[in-house]
């Protein structure tokens, strides 16, 4: 069975330990999921590419082309993985807005996989007193293990940087299990529940 796997990096520069952190978990999840006997295809969405498309979304209620193919990517993925920058102690901005735009009930019982970088190790609780939450409401199924990386995980060596490698292995086969289990996502139909031709006319 085919199966596909989303990625959200929300980092601003290029390069970003944000974007190196996602492509990580894609290739662990990827991996494990191969050996499961799937098929995997993974996509990749910047969400500084669509920054404009998102502010423009808030503002006048709908997507642009683009954005809306983000979206669908999103919700017609078996599984998702979601990695954050830390700011102010919180996802960015950025991350936050792609989230809020994105159909309420695109994640439901979707595998999600959460991560996040920062400076320092001292930011950690991030995931799960931001991401975690904001995720539960939307009904994602979270796997236990959340990946944090702070800038010493990566040049470190060492315990830091296996500790960070340890993380990875065993959140990405966390989600492999998930998606391998889970049914794929129901195809999203755009003629249903249409709003009736009354409503348009009177105007509410």
């Amino acid at each position: 069975m085919k199966r596909t796997l989303a990625i959200v990096s929300a980092g601003l520069r290029l390069p970003s330990s944000t974007r190196l952190l996602a492509d990580r978990l894609a290739d662990a999840a990827g991996e494990e999921l191969e050996r499961l006997g799937s098929q995997v295809d993974i996509h990749v969405l910047e969400a500084r590419d669509y920054a404009h498309d998102l502010v423009n979304h808030l503002m006048a209620g709908y997507p642009s082309p683009e954005l809306q193919r983000a979206f669908d990517s999103v919700a017609a993925a078996d599984g998702l993985i979601v990695v954050t920058p830390t700011f102010n102690a919180s996802y960015s901005g950025l991350f936050k807005m792609f989230f809020d735009c994105i159909e309420d009930t695109a994640l439901t019982d979707k595998p999600v996989l959460i991560g996040a970088t920062g400076g320092t190790a001292r930011h950690s609780l991030v995931l799960e007193h931001a991401l975690r939450p904001m995720f539960t409401y939307l009904h994602a199924v979270i796997v236990p293990t959340a990946v944090y990386a702070a800038t010493e995980d990566w040049g470190g060596g060492g315990d830091s940087q296996g500790s960070l490698l340890r993380r990875i292995a065993r959140a990405a086969q966390e989600l492999a299990v998930e998606v391998h289990r889970s049914q794929p996502p129901a195809p999203v139909d755009p003629y249903h529940d249409p709003v009736p031709f009354e409503r348009l006319l009177d105007g509410t």
